[in-house]
């Protein structure tokens, strides 16, 4: 598996990258209130879908554009053909693959390509790994670290707790960023480009592939509750172990 994947991603990559630029407002729907999605979403998930099968052939999926239709509880893909697709339609290049591999309700593999930096984020048994290189979480304190989040585009009913938030973070740390995806902010948290992220109304595509790669690098990943219900439960905090319980009280303290 963690040989053939890495060629699988890659190439669709390669394709999101070349239609990139070919995208028209004319390709694009709107699933609902800011959800966006194109032929490249649709095609991408087709080849994920299609290539998994071959090194998986008794694997059943969960898709963000319910390409497939096939299921297997025992075993599954969790898969993200392109997690920000807002960027990608804008020309934005943080944008990427995402995918988990379930067996028996654990993650046991987890990949997250980003096409224009030719980045691939893995997690297995072993660990976590950029480009086959293994890394760890960072260790930076609260004061010290650099949090991610994602704005909310289109659930807007606890708008002043994440504000509230916001603003708290602002002052004790050295800075907020907002990628545009999940997806990437766990990554770039398992490898200590970011030190924490918390986000709300996520889906388990986005969320299922990431929370497993920062859990291998070392870190911490929880729902705001501080349980383990994150991949389905619509919200999520991961940090390293130095600042995880300084935000869990933080967000608690604001009763989303």
């Amino acid at each position: 598996m963690q040989h053939q994947i890495p060629t699988l991603l890659r190439n669709i990559g390669e394709f999101q990258l070349a239609e990139q630029q070919k995208v028209k407002a004319t390709d694009v729907s709107e699933k609902s209130l800011n959800q966006l999605v194109s032929y490249v979403d649709i095609e991408s998930e087709k080849m994920l879908v299609e290539g998994l099968l071959r090194i998986t052939p008794d694997a059943g999926f969960l898709t963000e554009e319910e390409t497939t239709s096939i299921r297997n509880e025992e075993q599954y893909w969790i898969i993200d053909p392109i997690d920000g697709t807002t960027n990608y339609l804008f020309g934005h290049t943080k944008f990427c693959i995402s995918i988990a591999f379930y067996e028996l309700g654990k993650p046991t593999y987890a990949a997250i390509y980003v096409p224009a930096d030719n980045e691939l984020f893995t997690a297995d048994k072993d660990g976590a790994y950029l480009n086959g290189e293994k890394f760890k979480c960072s260790s930076r304190t609260l004061s010290e670290s650099l949090i991610a989040t994602g704005f909310p585009y289109y659930k807007f009913d606890e708008m002043e707790a994440y504000l509230s938030t916001l603003k708290d973070l602002m002052q004790k740390t050295k800075g907020l960023r907002r990628m545009g995806s999940a997806a990437i902010d766990l990554a770039y948290t398992a490898i200590g480009r970011f030190d924490g992220f918390f986000e709300l109304n996520l889906s388990p595509w986005d969320v299922a592939g990431g929370a497993y790669i920062v859990q291998q690098a070392g870190g911490h990943v929880t729902d705001f509750q501080n349980e383990e219900n994150f991949v389905f439960g619509n919200n999520i905090l991961a940090g390293n172990h130095a600042i995880h319980a300084n935000l869990l009280k933080l967000i608690k303290s604001k009763n989303f």
